[in-house]
């Protein structure tokens, strides 16, 4: 299934419209966004029994916002792809992620504008997976029973911010307001065909600037939640920034960042697509 937080309350999204979860199950289930990951097991349980031919809304693209809006921790994974790694001159250990956080007050929904908080400001397409059930030391071959789904994110960084002093400040640079969004809507586990890759795309105005998928990463989504988990406590609705493929700013000779005006596009292969502009209210930024 596919789900949608539109103005703040639950949906579930069918070609044909959006159905409100709180109307249709006579509120057994809150509007709240949130509440669902409380309740998984038997809010999809509810969602098997639903009419697939009930009524539905139409409804506007600009009214869908960050399927997860609250999530209790936002976990980011660092040189997860190859290509990137090389691009930007850094490494990983092999087999041991680099993990930082990127702080709830970046999260947005899947359209809008996002201010540019100096001349430095860089773009990465990733996969964002969300988790369903409280996990802590999952083994890799379990992981995936602790997933609700994934949605499409973008981990805009300042990398003037991100590389300043000698220890640098990852979480820091990508934690401005709006630097993660994520959207347009979470696809639950059940819909994906686990073992094929997903195509990722980000185009910067009409440039297309990134273009992997999934299966180069270098830790899988199963090795991921198995090295957080053995250290940290995993909480229905917290998000995983799953890492990025080559093609970011801070790569390219000459190095290239995003200006006012404009436009990037993020996009995965049945996943979805978000758009946002970027703007400068700050003199000399852009």
């Amino acid at each position: 299934m596919r789900l949608a937080n539109l103005n703040g309350r639950a949906h579930l999204l069918k070609p044909e419209g959006a159905i409100d979860i709180a109307k249709a199950s006579n509120s057994e289930f809150g509007p709240d966004p949130m509440d669902l990951f409380t309740r998984w097991p038997e809010f999809c349980a509810w969602a098997e029994r639903i009419d697939p031919t009930g009524p539905t809304s139409p409804y506007r693209t600009e009214d869908l916002q960050a399927p997860v809006p609250r999530p209790s921790q936002v976990f980011a994974i660092g040189l997860n792809y190859a290509d990137h790694a090389t691009e930007t001159g850094l490494h990983a250990a092999p087999g041991v992620p680099s993990v930082f956080t990127k702080f709830t007050s970046s999260l947005i929904g899947p359209t809008g504008e996002i201010t540019l908080s100096g001349p430095s400001v860089d773009w990465e397409v990733e996969m964002v997976v969300v988790i369903s059930h409280e996990a802590r030391n999952v083994a890799a071959t379990n992981a995936w029973q602790h997933v609700a789904g994934v949605t499409v994110g973008q981990d805009f960084s300042d990398r003037d911010v991100q590389m300043s002093g000698t220890s640098p400040q990852f979480s820091l640079g990508k934690s401005y307001p709006g630097f993660g969004p994520t959207g347009p809507e979470l696809v639950t586990v059940n819909e994906l065909t686990l073992d094929t890759p997903l195509r990722l795309q980000c185009w910067v105005n009409d440039d297309l600037v990134q273009d992997g998928n999934t299966g180069q990463m270098l830790l899988p989504v199963p090795a991921l939640i198995e090295t957080i988990s053995s250290i940290c406590t995993l909480y229905p609705g917290d998000l995983i920034f799953t890492g990025t493929p080559a093609g970011v700013g801070m790569g390219r000779t000459p190095a290239r960042y995003l200006a006012s005006g404009d436009t990037v596009r993020t996009r995965i292969e049945g996943i979805g697509e978000m758009v946002h502009t970027f703007t400068s209210t700050r003199e000399g930024v852009g």
